[in-house]
């Protein structure tokens, strides 16, 4: 696999305690990759992993063919860029400035914005529907003008793998539904490798081509949404009582079909 990203065997965890053992993942250029789990089983860990935020405990990541291991940190940010679920608190910028740290890979800490990247910029800002507020404060704007403002961040970055941790969670209905349009619309027209975590389980069979389910301290299943999605699997993710697996999939299921046309 020359292009996208790899797992192999990954162990992830905090100093030397693992959360999760033996994670294989392949995302492929115009994939969208959902990772879903309850809360602490270890999809926010792996994500941290593969920016570097956290140290590998065991296992490969290979980023467009070459071992993360072998590439410098200004490599890795030319090839993944990220959404994370902490949020960033600049000082005193406009969302277009925040927007342009994207280009830091290109530009250096200093920030000089040639023509090209500027072009980046503007078109991030317009893919995710956020011209009207480049203007403003960052730190004056609503949790999901900041959440496109983070995405058109990571879309001026340039990389052919993405990776969103929750790119949805907190959000209102309608601004849940606009960034999984951009995510979508950004895998399939710049065939952009994505690996995102998510809650909404109502969205996966909407977004993802294919799904890994974590439980316990490993990858419990993986495939397409319809494998992945049963009432049996969410019983064992989720620590359900029997029978309420079934009940959620046949909800999830009708309510994600009506999702999808939105999409």
């Amino acid at each position: 696999m020359d292009k996208g990203i790899r797992l192999e065997d990954l162990k992830v965890g905090y100093g030397t305690s693992i959360v999760l053992n033996n994670v294989n993942i392949d995302i492929l250029p115009g994939e969208i990759v959902c990772l879903i789990g309850a809360n602490g089983a270890g999809k926010s860990t792996v994500l941290k992993t593969i920016v570097r935020q956290l140290k590998k405990l065991g296992g490969s990541i290979i980023i467009d063919g070459a071992n993360e291991a072998n590439l410098r940190e200004e490599d890795v940010a030319k090839s993944v860029s990220m959404v994370m679920t902490e949020r960033i608190h600049p000082e005193l910028m406009t969302c277009f400035e925040v927007v342009a740290t994207g280009r830091y890979p290109y530009t250096g800490r200093l920030g000089f914005l040639s023509d090209e990247d500027k072009e980046a910029v503007n078109s991030a800002i317009d893919l995710v529907g956020a011209r009207k507020i480049i203007d403003k404060d960052f730190s004056k704007i609503s949790d999901g003008q900041k959440q496109r403002i983070m995405l058109a961040r990571a879309i001026c970055q340039d990389t052919g793998i993405m990776v969103l941790d929750e790119p949805t969670s907190f959000l209102d209905l309608q601004y849940k539904l606009d960034i999984l349009k951009v995510i979508k619309k950004m895998a399939k027209e710049k065939n952009v490798a994505v690996l995102m975590s998510i809650h909404e389980l109502e969205f996966v069979p909407a977004i993802a081509d294919k799904v890994i389910g974590v439980a316990g301290d490993e990858v419990y299943v993986a495939g397409s949404p319809e494998e992945v999605l049963t009432g049996e699997n969410l019983e064992v993710m989720y620590s359900m009582s029997p029978g309420t697996g079934e009940i959620i999939c046949s909800g999830l299921w009708n309510y994600s079909a009506s999702i999808k046309r939105l999409l």
